[in-house]
């Protein structure tokens, strides 16, 4: 029997890398906002029984005014998250209904995700309990110390974890109890606290095309990336204007 799975939609953060008057989960990628791309790769995905979306309570006359229609009709649950990212995850985790048995824990400005990441890392963890996409680090790393380099890292072994990050629904909530045990500082996603109690984590191998828009020089890659995949090809008959409409 397949697994049913809580979507939580991560887009409460400050974003103050990004800039600009907008919040980068906001902002416009190929026509569409960067939080309604995300939401929408869960929405009409089987086995998604709930999905809940985590703002600022500074943001929601803006979600409200420009979304809330299309939140309504994908069945979106909002919530306030908090400044970190594990005060969110707290509060969604109080909301998540009997019956559920995985937990996809998805950044909002990770909108380039493919169908298939998602499905095989929802399986993956299906069958662990625990797992992430991660993407193997390409670039030649130097640690640095007093401006000057120590020394070349081993990048053999390093991967860059990615969302969407997926655990059994009871084995998330263990690891977000377990909080006050571990340096708050250091936990910079979900698996970290997996981690902290000693479960493995499997990943699924992604690439840097499942990127997170962080700056504004990320949108134009996004919408590059977006643009660069087959388009869907319409159901029923052949329109000989459909290649006209894209």
């Amino acid at each position: 029997m397949a697994k049913s799975v809580a979507a939580i939609i991560c887009a409460a953060g400050p974003g103050s890398r990004f800039g600009g008057k907008k919040r980068k989960q906001f902002v416009d990628v190929a026509g569409r906002a960067v939080l309604m791309r995300s939401i929408e790769l869960f929405a009409d995905r089987e086995g998604i029984k709930q999905i809940l979306l985590g703002i600022s309570k500074v943001d929601q006359e803006t979600v409200k005014v420009n979304w809330g229609a299309k939140l309504s009709f994908f069945g979106v649950k909002t919530f306030f998250g908090g400044s970190e990212r594990f005060e969110t995850i707290l509060n969604a985790l109080e909301l998540i209904k009997d019956g559920i048995d995985l937990v996809a824990v998805h950044d909002a400005c990770r909108c380039c995700a493919t169908d298939q990441l998602i499905a095989g890392v929802i399986a993956k963890a299906a069958e662990t309990g625990a797992a992430i996409p991660a993407a193997p680090v390409i670039a030649t790393i130097k640690q640095v110390q007093d401006g000057q380099i120590v020394r070349t890292v081993d990048r053999s072994d390093l991967f860059e974890a990615q969302t969407p990050q997926v655990f059994d629904v009871a084995l998330l909530k263990k690891a977000y109890a377990n909080l006050p045990n571990v340096d708050q500082s250091a936990v910079t996603d979900d698996a970290f606290l997996v981690e902290a109690l000693g479960h493995k984590v499997a990943i699924v191998e992604s690439d840097s095309s499942n990127i997170k828009i962080t700056r504004p020089s990320d949108i134009a890659i996004a919408e590059a990336i977006l643009k660069s995949r087959p388009k869907p090809k319409p159901e029923g008959g052949i329109n000989p204007f459909a290649e006209a409409e894209w």
